[in-house]
């Protein structure tokens, strides 16, 4: 329980200031690297997506793109194609 191999976040920055925000996923960062840890997380953020190694898109429950080492730039544009 103290160290999962897979962390589930759901919109881990939705209730969080900016830097409160960027501090946390500094910290889910680091248990990337540090402890190798996997990362699920669901956002609706492109800011946060963009600190994902891969960025995968759902509609309707299924997946209908991917953004390998995504951008917010890239994030952003891909939602709006899909009406996000």
């Amino acid at each position: 329980v103290g160290r999962p191999e897979v962390i589930f976040a759901d919109e881990p920055t939705g209730n969080l200031d900016s830097r409160n925000g960027h501090e946390l996923l500094s910290l889910i960062g680091e248990a990337v690297r540090r402890y190798g840890q996997t990362v699920v997380m669901v956002t609706h953020d492109p800011a946060a997506a963009a600190w994902a190694d891969h960025a995968l898109f759902l509609a309707d429950g299924r997946i209908v793109d991917r953004i390998d080492e995504p951008t917010a730039a890239l994030v952003l544009e891909r939602m709006k194609r899909f009406g996000g």
